[in-house]
């Protein structure tokens, strides 16, 4: 076992993960919890892991909640279920701490879309912009901005920054576009999108609102803007969640990633959760970055303490700077 061990550890950069096999008798949700216990350790999960990721974490989150208990966190250990840049986040926030991923290779579609060496060279030809970049970015990207904002606090953050200041919002443009629309500000997008929320068709989804008259469209902002025009609610994935809890409705059609639709079921038991569906041939919208976590990588990763998050710490000193800033002022507007 020590020789597969040392073999899968000098393939973690190839294969993203400790490839070892995992007896089936074993109890993984026991093995994980004895693991949190062990090594004082906390695993922070995305609403859109799948769902024994989600029972097994000790706090199910959307990007802002995640960093703010990833910032405040007393644990030894970080274990992210999540996607490479939300590790990367923990690590900004916490250098002291151990931050591990399941799997290197779950990364992000939207982030990919923003290179940092291009995205510097765009920024040099508008030294007047300030720069506001969606948290669905790498670090590189976060070192080149002045402020970080989630979907949940996107508003208020851009709202917060003075009239006549010309912005530059990164990466997403679908969520910049409609952050544009709301706030009246004439910004500078970057032409990044997430594969997940460009998929959605609108054509299926009216098919689908014909045959579920009573339902109400809820969607992600990081969907096209055709798409969001239908929609009966716009929010953060937390967003979402909080309105299924407080409307009156009893069917919803969800126009974002299938993982919230667990959180959305076990708090909502009388209601009806829809997915959206994709314009494509399969008959889901899962996040394929995300869904490459599996309990088992989550269980090998804290019981080996690899694959572990290391980063630059010019990199990190420079990239935890806007996203103290995005954290000040959530807080003043108590988000």
């Amino acid at each position: 076992m020590i020789r597969e061990l040392e073999i899968a550890k000098n393939e973690i950069q190839k294969k993203g993960y400790l490839d070892l096999p995992v007896d089936v008798r074993l109890d993984l949700f026991a093995e994980i919890e004895r693991l949190k216990k062990e090594k004082n350790a906390i695993v922070l999960a995305h609403y859109y892991q799948e769902p024994d990721i989600q029972d097994v974490a000790d706090y199910i989150g959307d990007s802002l909640g995640l960093s703010q208990q990833a910032a405040k966190t007393d644990a030894d250990i970080i274990v992210f279920a999540g996607v490479h840049f939300m590790a990367e986040t923990a690590k900004i926030l916490s250098p002291q701490k151990k931050v591990l991923l399941p799997d290197l290779k779950a990364g992000c579609s939207l982030a990919d879309s923003a290179p940092p060496e291009l995205f510097r060279k765009f920024k040099e030809k508008h030294p007047d912009h300030l720069v506001i970049s969606y948290i669905n970015c790498s670090a590189g990207i976060k070192a080149l901005s002045d402020i970080i904002c989630t979907s949940s606090n996107a508003e208020k953050i851009i709202e917060s920054v003075p009239n006549d200041q010309p912005i530059i919002f990164a990466p997403d443009r679908n969520l910049g576009a409609y952050l544009a629309k709301k706030t009246g500000r004439d910004m500078l997008l970057w032409n990044g999108a997430c594969m997940v929320h460009e998929i959605f068709s609108l054509e299926k989804i009216t098919k689908l609102k014909i045959r579920h008259p009573k339902a109400k469209v809820i969607a992600h902002p990081e969907c096209e803007a055709a798409v969001l025009e239908i929609a009966d609610y716009i929010g953060s994935t937390t967003g979402l969640l909080k309105f299924s809890q407080k409307d009156d409705a009893k069917e919803y059609i969800v126009v974002t990633e299938t993982g919230i639709l667990h959180q959305m079921q076990k708090e909502n038991p009388g209601k009806t959760f829809i997915p959206a569906p994709p314009n494509n041939a399969c008959a889901c919208n899962d996040c394929p970055h995300m869904k490459l976590n599996t309990l088992e990588k989550l269980y090998l990763c804290m019981e080996y303490e690899q694959p572990e998050i290391t980063m630059n710490e010019d990199l990190r000193i420079a990239a935890k700077k806007p996203i103290e800033r995005m954290l000040e002022i959530s807080a003043q507007y108590g988000l």
